[in-house]
């Protein structure tokens, strides 16, 4: 019998037999093609906004003992605005030209997005082999978020894998670890600290001594160092308090753009702010005891909040969002609803909705998407967890906690309707458990 070499044989591609293999074989390749090209052809060639510019030249001037905090604030360019702790950290930047630096940067960014998509799987209890991770890959280098980030190439890639060995370490009870994450965030983004509240509602008191230690050690160290580090208190700080009406989705910046009254601008906040103090009442109240949906959520409702009711929220913030979507592969997340997924949509899209003939109209649906993807996102989580508290409270089962009776039976219970009692077959009829059997002779 003739039999074909062994060499050609292997290169025969290998068939699928499960629909797990079919899918795995067919996201694979979309998700590392994908990445490819956010990586190396569309963030190489970059776009007309350009975060890295200013700090190159806010690292360069460090470097060479210039004034760092000169930016004109009446532009709408992108200005250096990191704290005199962030300055210190970025300074190496500036060692390379410029082109070298921003590709080694935009590499940095995509190596931290990947290695988050790594250990988002390992929290979640998924491996590389799962379907989940070409899934999870690909959604990431498909989100606005991560193409911008690559493209303007800023730092948010780092920032958030910095966020996640925060929130993995804090579950660990690695505590004095876990502060010098987020002491690291903090010391180059301080619109970060709200996370802090999970170590508070957690009681790990020690995370706060280098959670604080870590930004104030690096401020000090940089202070004498800059040569003019009294212009970022005199001439960023105001700038940062201030809400601009220009690359801004919070609520403050879309409503300064389209001229909204004060009263209903703060209206909108403090509704939305209220829903934000129950659900995380509810979250603490209910969920502290399950440590991963409770952090990971909590941090969810933390950073939207913040980046919806403060004064600066945009597009690409939503990265650090990662760890709260994953929740939707708990059984009882808040996410597994289409509502959710709408919101996330609106934040997370990439495609553009202006519109050539009705141009107000596009740029309202375009402008607005993210604002109200937020907002509905925060909506969203208090109508899941104020149903299911008024639904246990209805049946007298508080004590026991809120979440539905059906998310405690086992996933096979839940999944499956119980199958009717038969009795064997009788002269090849089979019967209800119960029913009297005729015997005929």
């Amino acid at each position: 019998m003739y039999r074909a070499p062994v060499f050609p044989r292997q290169l025969e591609p290998r068939t699928a037999r499960t629909t797990a293999e079919a899918l795995n074989y067919i996201l694979w390749p979309l998700a590392i093609m994908t990445v490819l090209q956010r990586v190396f052809i569309k963030a190489v060639n970059g776009f007309i906004t350009d975060d890295f510019k200013p700090v190159y030249a806010a690292s360069l001037a460090f470097l060479n003992g210039q004034p760092v905090y000169t930016d004109n604030f009446d532009s709408v360019d992108p200005h250096y605005l990191y704290p005199p702790s962030g300055t210190l950290m970025i300074a190496p930047l500036a060692i390379l030209d410029p082109e070298k630096s921003r590709w080694c940067f935009i590499v940095l960014n995509a190596i931290a997005i990947i290695a988050v998509w790594y250990l988002l799987l390992r929290l979640f209890d998924h491996t590389v082999r799962s379907v989940l991770a070409p899934a999870l890959l690909l959604a990431m280098f498909l989100s606005e978020t991560v193409v911008n980030t690559l493209v303007f190439t800023n730092i948010n890639g780092c920032i958030l894998l910095a966020e996640v060995a925060f929130l993995m370490l804090l579950l660990k009870r690695r505590d004095l670890w876990a502060g010098v994450a987020i002491g690291l965030i903090i010391a180059v983004k301080p619109n970060m600290a709200p996370l802090l509240l999970i170590a508070l509602l957690r009681r790990q008191w020690q995370v706060f001594i280098t959670a604080i230690g870590v930004p104030v050690a690096l401020t000090a160290a940089a202070w004498p160092l800059i040569k003019d580090p009294m212009s970022f208190v005199r001439h960023t700080m105001p700038y940062l308090l201030e809400s601009r009406d220009y690359f801004n989705s919070a609520i403050v910046g879309n409503a300064a753009y389209y001229g909204l009254p004060p009263w209903l601008t703060w209206g909108m906040r403090l509704v939305l702010g209220v829903l934000v103090l129950i659900s995380l009442w509810l979250l603490y109240r209910y969920y502290r005891e399950d440590e991963l949906f409770f952090v990971c959520t909590t941090s969810g409702v933390l950073l939207t909040a913040t980046f919806l009711l403060t004064s600066l929220g945009q597009a690409y913030y939503s990265m650090m969002l990662f760890p709260f979507l994953m929740t939707v592969v708990l059984r009882n997340s808040v996410l597994r609803n289409w509502p959710a997924w709408l919101a996330v949509f609106g934040f997370m899209s990439y495609d553009k909705w202006l519109l050539d003939r009705w141009q107000s109209a596009g740029r309202a649906l375009d402008y607005l998407r993210i604002t109200f993807g937020w907002a509905l996102l925060l909506i969203v989580v208090f109508c899941v967890l104020g149903d299911r508290y008024l639904n246990a409270r209805r049946e007298g089962r508080l004590a026991s906690g809120i979440d539905p009776l059906w998310l405690r039976e086992t996933p096979a219970a839940a999944e499956e309707p119980p199958a009717p009692a038969l009795t064997p077959v009788h002269n090849g009829v089979a019967t209800s458990a119960g029913e009297p059997i005729s015997v005929e002779s």
